[in-house]
């Protein structure tokens, strides 16, 4: 039988293989580099993991990751309180961030509808978001849940549930990313890249 390491290490590999995008090969090298210097690095990780686990919570708001009550973007003043940016996971709200391009609110649904899999509007948080925007001076809500299927069911649904409020209702632009090649995208993005075509400025 293959050595591959003592059962500690092959159940740290293991347990760090079923974090999403990390291999066992990856596992591996990471688990390499950890021993490496375990008594600096690993404390350090660990407390790090436990602070996080302790601290971070949804913020009551948009649901997004916070230390506090409320996270730092729903309480920051300086940002638009009359545009709310809709997205399925605190996740995207980094990614959002990261451009610099949005100045809004966020609301996080926390999923997708997916009726196969059990997963209606009552199970995500349409409904708060249904409140937040009844209470609030919200202006224009956009959509920006992932470009598939699941994703732009749900858009349609809260775009139903919007008619007659009075509120713009806009959906986040999708198609070929800059640099991509037709001859390597995909049959769904090319289709949602013509239907959502624009003029020549």
């Amino acid at each position: 039988m293959k050595y591959i390491g003592p059962p500690s290490f092959i159940k740290a590999v293991q347990a760090l293989s079923l974090l999403p995008g990390v291999g066992e090969k990856t596992a591996q090298r990471l688990i390499f580099s950890l021993m490496k210097n375990p008594s600096e690095k690993i404390p350090t990780l660990t407390n790090a993991l436990t602070e996080l686990m302790s601290h971070v919570r949804l913020c009551s708001s948009c649901f997004g990751y916070s230390e506090e009550v409320q996270c730092p973007i729903c309480t920051d003043h300086h940002r638009d309180q009359s545009v709310l940016c809709v997205v399925e996971d605190p996740t995207n709200v980094f990614a959002i961030e990261r451009s610099g391009q949005f100045h809004g609110l966020y609301h996080v649904l926390g999923g997708v509808l997916a009726p196969l899999d059990g997963i209606g509007p009552e199970q995500i948080r349409i409904g708060e978001l249904m409140k937040r925007v009844e209470a609030s001076t919200i202006k224009e809500v956009i959509l920006a849940t992932s470009p598939n299927v699941e994703g732009d069911a749900t858009a349609l649904y809260i775009s139903h549930a919007l008619e007659g409020k009075s509120i713009k209702v806009s959906r986040i632009a999708q198609g070929i990313p800059t640099g991509g090649s037709l001859e390597y995208t995909d049959q769904y993005t090319l289709g949602r890249a013509i239907t959502d075509r624009r003029l020549w400025a």
